[in-house]
């Protein structure tokens, strides 16, 4: 057998990258999964019962009102008003409408009850997603925090993906996810077709859009 001319081993040839192809390194997608189950029926959101905002104004309702009803009994019986009221009613009938201490004191009370109209109109418990109702005496909520856990566990199970975050609203789902092996492209299919059987399984009334991003690790130093 005949040793090939040239003798030795010939180098491979080398390609170089450039900068600008190492740096694109993610791909992304987005796109509405279709949903499992018919949205006919519409489920509601869960409605704060706003406890907190609900019992500080009732306490302070109530002793407003009972400080004023005392000193209005008390006038009545013949007893001089009390010293407070006195001196509020002679200080806002020397106070212009268009005094800053006025102006200040409607502004805020403008406010209050702005955001007391915005309390007793809006549902509220933004962080509780309603699920599909397959019983009408029956409502199912999940919380986003847990729904995006059960998210990213489902993403960590993809190969090629070392780390994931996962950013849940009530409209979409946003995956990032980093990969060490594998092509982006192919990572990325997987985490689509993971991620929408996730958002199916779940089992939420309204089917939230989805965005993938995949990128490579940083370099290090």
């Amino acid at each position: 057998m005949s040793e090939p001319r040239g003798g030795g081993t010939q180098p491979l040839p080398v390609v170089e990258q450039s900068e600008s192809e190492l740096d694109q390194s993610s791909s992304a997608t987005v796109y509405q999964p279709h949903p499992t189950l018919s949205e006919d029926d519409k489920v509601p959101r869960f409605w704060s019962r706003r406890r907190v905002p609900a019992a500080l104004l009732a306490l302070l309702a109530l002793g407003a009102t009972g400080l004023l009803l005392y000193d209005v009994v008390a006038v009545r019986a013949d007893h001089p008003a009390m010293r407070w009221r006195r001196e509020l009613a002679h200080r806002l009938g020397e106070r212009p409408l268009d005094d800053t201490a006025v102006l200040a004191g409607a502004a805020v009370a403008a406010l209050v009850g702005l955001w007391l109209l915005v309390l007793a109109a809006t549902p509220g418990q933004r962080r509780l997603l309603p699920m599909r109702r397959t019983h009408s005496d029956v409502r199912g909520g999940l919380y986003r925090s847990a729904a995006a856990m059960v998210l990213r566990d489902r993403a960590m199970d993809v190969p090629g993906v070392q780390s994931a975050r996962v950013r849940m609203t009530r409209s979409k789902v946003a995956v990032r996810a980093v990969s060490h092996f594998r092509e982006l492209d192919d990572v990325r299919g997987d985490l689509d077709t993971t991620m929408a059987d996730g958002i199916r399984e779940l089992g939420l009334a309204r089917t939230p859009g989805l965005s993938v991003h995949v990128a490579r690790p940083g370099r290090k130093g």
